[in-house]
Protein backbone atom coordinates (compact mmCIF):
# COMPACT_ATOMS: atom_id res chain seq x y z
CA UNK A 1 0.00 0.00 0.00
CA UNK A 2 0.97 3.41 -0.84
CA UNK A 3 1.10 6.79 1.85
CA UNK A 4 1.55 9.65 0.15
CA UNK A 5 1.99 12.71 1.94
CA UNK A 6 2.11 16.75 1.27
CA UNK A 7 0.18 19.29 -0.37
CA UNK A 8 1.77 21.61 -3.09
CA UNK A 9 0.94 24.30 -5.45
CA UNK A 10 2.11 24.20 -8.82
CA UNK A 11 0.78 25.39 -12.48
CA UNK A 12 -0.53 24.32 -15.66
CA UNK A 13 0.57 25.25 -18.92
CA UNK A 14 -1.73 26.17 -22.07
CA UNK A 15 -1.60 22.82 -22.88
CA UNK A 16 -2.76 21.41 -18.99
CA UNK A 17 0.20 20.11 -18.33
CA UNK A 18 1.79 19.87 -14.95
CA UNK A 19 5.02 19.48 -13.50
CA UNK A 20 5.08 16.84 -10.36
CA UNK A 21 7.25 18.98 -7.33
CA UNK A 22 10.08 17.35 -6.81
CA UNK A 23 9.05 15.97 -3.40
CA UNK A 24 6.13 14.45 -4.68
CA UNK A 25 8.33 12.77 -7.35
CA UNK A 26 10.23 11.44 -4.96
CA UNK A 27 8.05 9.58 -3.49
CA UNK A 28 6.01 8.61 -6.59
CA UNK A 29 9.62 7.29 -8.00
CA UNK A 30 9.22 3.05 -6.92
CA UNK A 31 5.95 3.11 -8.95
CA UNK A 32 6.20 6.16 -11.70
CA UNK A 33 6.67 3.60 -14.56
CA UNK A 34 3.95 1.95 -13.68
CA UNK A 35 1.42 4.86 -14.90
CA UNK A 36 -1.46 6.29 -12.94
CA UNK A 37 -5.08 6.67 -13.29
CA UNK A 38 -7.12 10.44 -13.42
CA UNK A 39 -11.02 10.40 -12.82
CA UNK A 40 -13.65 12.28 -11.54
CA UNK A 41 -13.79 12.90 -7.59
CA UNK A 42 -17.50 11.20 -6.23
CA UNK A 43 -17.80 14.08 -3.14
CA UNK A 44 -15.63 17.06 -5.08
CA UNK A 45 -15.42 19.08 -7.89
CA UNK A 46 -11.56 18.02 -8.11
CA UNK A 47 -9.83 14.84 -9.47
CA UNK A 48 -8.06 11.95 -8.45
CA UNK A 49 -4.96 10.84 -9.33
CA UNK A 50 -4.98 6.76 -8.89
CA UNK A 51 -1.50 4.76 -8.96
CA UNK A 52 -2.31 1.89 -11.21
CA UNK A 53 -1.16 -0.30 -8.06
CA UNK A 54 -3.73 1.57 -5.57
CA UNK A 55 -6.23 1.57 -8.77
CA UNK A 56 -6.35 -2.07 -8.98
CA UNK A 57 -7.26 -2.58 -5.47
CA UNK A 58 -10.42 -0.01 -5.91
CA UNK A 59 -11.42 -2.20 -8.95
CA UNK A 60 -11.26 -5.04 -7.19
CA UNK A 61 -13.83 -3.53 -4.88
CA UNK A 62 -16.01 -2.93 -7.62
CA UNK A 63 -16.19 -5.69 -9.58
CA UNK A 64 -17.46 -7.34 -7.14
CA UNK A 65 -20.58 -5.74 -7.33
CA UNK A 66 -23.60 -7.88 -8.18
CA UNK A 67 -24.71 -6.90 -11.36
CA UNK A 68 -27.63 -8.20 -12.07
CA UNK A 69 -28.95 -5.15 -9.62
CA UNK A 70 -29.60 -2.17 -11.64
CA UNK A 71 -28.38 0.37 -9.21
CA UNK A 72 -24.97 -1.84 -9.01
CA UNK A 73 -24.78 -1.17 -12.83
CA UNK A 74 -25.62 2.52 -12.37
CA UNK A 75 -22.74 3.14 -10.00
CA UNK A 76 -20.34 0.74 -11.96
CA UNK A 77 -20.96 2.78 -15.23
CA UNK A 78 -20.76 6.38 -13.98
CA UNK A 79 -17.73 5.90 -11.62
CA UNK A 80 -15.65 3.81 -14.48
CA UNK A 81 -16.81 6.64 -17.01
CA UNK A 82 -14.14 9.29 -17.98
CA UNK A 83 -11.34 7.59 -16.45
CA UNK A 84 -7.84 8.18 -18.02
CA UNK A 85 -4.73 6.72 -18.00
CA UNK A 86 -2.13 9.21 -17.37
CA UNK A 87 2.16 8.53 -17.72
CA UNK A 88 4.35 10.83 -16.76
CA UNK A 89 6.86 11.83 -18.53
CA UNK A 90 10.63 12.09 -18.53
CA UNK A 91 10.15 15.67 -17.29
CA UNK A 92 8.39 15.11 -14.41
CA UNK A 93 5.18 16.38 -16.10
CA UNK A 94 1.56 14.85 -16.26
CA UNK A 95 -0.85 15.75 -18.78
CA UNK A 96 -4.71 16.28 -17.54
CA UNK A 97 -7.39 15.45 -20.07
CA UNK A 98 -9.26 18.14 -21.61
CA UNK A 99 -12.17 16.79 -20.33
CA UNK A 100 -11.32 16.65 -17.01
CA UNK A 101 -9.48 20.07 -16.89
CA UNK A 102 -12.89 21.07 -17.81
CA UNK A 103 -14.98 19.37 -15.49
CA UNK A 104 -12.64 20.58 -12.43
CA UNK A 105 -12.86 24.16 -13.46
CA UNK A 106 -9.34 24.21 -13.22
CA UNK A 107 -7.73 27.07 -13.83
CA UNK A 108 -3.49 27.75 -14.15
CA UNK A 109 -3.07 27.44 -10.00
CA UNK A 110 -3.52 23.71 -9.13
CA UNK A 111 -3.06 22.19 -5.89
CA UNK A 112 -2.22 18.38 -5.26
CA UNK A 113 -3.39 17.27 -2.16
CA UNK A 114 -1.77 13.35 -1.15
CA UNK A 115 -5.46 11.61 0.23
CA UNK A 116 -3.18 8.25 1.69
CA UNK A 117 -2.98 6.36 -0.87
CA UNK A 118 -3.85 9.32 -3.91
CA UNK A 119 -3.58 12.13 -4.72
CA UNK A 120 -6.45 14.96 -5.42
CA UNK A 121 -6.06 17.70 -8.00
CA UNK A 122 -7.73 20.92 -7.36
CA UNK A 123 -8.18 24.30 -8.98
CA UNK A 124 -6.28 26.42 -6.19
CA UNK A 125 -9.55 28.50 -5.33
CA UNK A 126 -11.86 25.32 -5.14
CA UNK A 127 -9.55 23.17 -2.80
CA UNK A 128 -8.86 26.41 -0.36
CA UNK A 129 -12.71 26.76 -0.08
CA UNK A 130 -13.23 23.37 0.09
CA UNK A 131 -10.59 23.31 2.99
CA UNK A 132 -12.49 26.05 4.84
CA UNK A 133 -15.42 24.58 4.78
CA UNK A 134 -14.21 21.41 6.40
CA UNK A 135 -11.89 23.23 8.84
CA UNK A 136 -14.95 25.38 10.17
CA UNK A 137 -16.29 22.16 12.05
CA UNK A 138 -13.30 20.15 11.63
CA UNK A 139 -13.20 18.91 15.32
CA UNK A 140 -16.47 17.50 15.33
CA UNK A 141 -15.62 15.51 12.07
CA UNK A 142 -12.59 14.22 13.64
CA UNK A 143 -14.55 13.04 17.09
CA UNK A 144 -17.39 11.18 14.49
CA UNK A 145 -15.12 9.47 12.11
CA UNK A 146 -12.16 8.86 14.60
CA UNK A 147 -13.15 9.22 17.82
CA UNK A 148 -15.08 5.28 18.39
CA UNK A 149 -12.80 3.15 17.77
CA UNK A 150 -15.05 0.39 19.32
CA UNK A 151 -16.93 0.41 15.95
CA UNK A 152 -14.76 -0.89 14.09
CA UNK A 153 -10.26 -1.44 13.61
CA UNK A 154 -8.02 1.13 11.76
Amino acid sequence: MIHIIGTYECKADVKGRIMLPTALKKQLQKIINDGFIIKRSVFNQCLEIHPMSEWNLVVSQVNQLNRFVKKNNDFIRSYMSGLKLVDIDKSGRLLIPKDLFVYAEIDKEIVLSSSVNMIELWDKKKYEKSVAKTLQNFSSLAEEVMGDHTKKEI
